[in-house]
């Protein structure tokens, strides 16, 4: 199934980005750069990981969360959403440093990990099955019991501008060393993340490439790009639960004017690159954060010689399943 729908009037602007940037200043973390000698010879790029899994609940989640938690109207008693996991985490510890209840639909496929953090950060939970169509049907019966706000995962101009700020400061680390990047790649599920990273790039160097990454066995947002038709619909088999959503209407818009292309990888690609991390620079991500460095390894023309910028997404994952998703890069090469 596909979507033809004229986008939405209240898309986010770079100013919204910048503006998010001021508000959330003392909220969030400002998450280091940084890059390994070893991956980079291997791979013949000049390669800077952006460590958001370092970021506060252990995502760039924080940064839309809290951006549009801290725009909302005086008086909100509840807020609620649905998510695998990252968002709902990152909902709840903003709803609660502003004293709001949070309540979070989850599939119930999500990580144990991730399930257990959203209950941490105090929210309760109502979990569903593992499909787009149940997610939003319980939300909606929620807010129909409730009248909770609803602060969604991605569609949202709030939190596109807050996901942006990643790219500000991305900007503002590599001229601080004396550079800029010939490319910026960043995964792509919902699409905040993506979204709001081509929006402030557009506006403060838009020499820089913006691509996206995602699995192939959740190729939508590719497919989105390519034909014009934001795909609404699909069936995902890949290990990174972060990206098996589908583009959102605003995220879509937005992606399609300002992002220059999107690639996909093999769930071989994202082991080796979720191992490549552990044994070269000690970074234990998710599998969701690992498909730009996936990208690198298995679209090696388009970034050699290159210096390129790799959003890593989050670090939420159960340990236990670590083993299980570690490759030996060694034996890969």
């Amino acid at each position: 199934m596909t979507d033809t729908d004229s986008p939405p009037s209240d898309l986010p602007s770079a100013a919204d980005v910048f503006t998010a940037a001021e508000r959330l200043y003392g909220w969030i973390h400002r998450t280091p750069l940084m890059t390994s000698a070893s991956i980079n010879q291997w791979l013949g790029a000049e390669i800077y990981f952006k460590c958001e899994h370092l970021q506060k609940v252990g995502a760039f989640k924080a940064r839309g969360a809290a951006n549009a938690v801290l725009q909302l109207p005086a008086g909100t008693e509840m807020v609620a959403t649905h998510s695998s996991g990252n968002h709902g985490a990152a909902l709840a510890w903003a709803a609660a440093e502003r004293g709001i209840r949070c309540t979070v639909v989850m599939p119930d496929n999500a990580p144990e990990a991730k399930k257990a953090a959203v209950a941490a950060y105090g929210a309760d939970i109502i979990y569903c099955a593992p499909t787009l169509a149940a997610r939003e049907g319980a939300l909606a019966e929620l807010v129909a019991k409730t009248g909770a706000h609803v602060v969604p995962p991605f569609d949202d101009a709030h939190i596109i501008a807050g996901q942006g700020t990643v790219a500000q400061e991305i900007v503002g680390q590599c001229r601080e060393r004396g550079f800029c990047p010939d490319l910026v790649v960043a995964p792509v599920g919902g699409g905040g993340l993506l979204a709001g990273i081509a929006l402030a790039i557009s506006a403060m160097a838009p020499d820089i490439k913006v691509l996206g990454a995602e699995p192939a066995g959740a190729d939508d947002a590719q497919r989105s790009l390519r034909s014009g038709v934001r795909v609404t619909e699909q069936v995902p088999e890949t290990i990174a639960d972060g990206l098996r959503t589908t583009l959102g209407v605003r995220n879509f818009a937005v992606i399609r004017e300002h992002v220059n292309d999107i690639v996909t990888v093999s769930e071989a690609g994202i082991r080796l690159a979720l191992a490549l991390l552990w044994h070269r620079t000690k970074q234990l991500v998710e599998p969701s954060a690992a498909v730009g460095l996936a990208s690198v390894i298995e679209h090696g023309a388009r970034f050699r010689n290159k210096r390129v910028v790799v959003v890593l997404s989050g670090g939420n994952m159960d340990l236990a399943a670590v083993a299980g998703l570690l490759t030996d890069p060694e034996n890969d090469q």
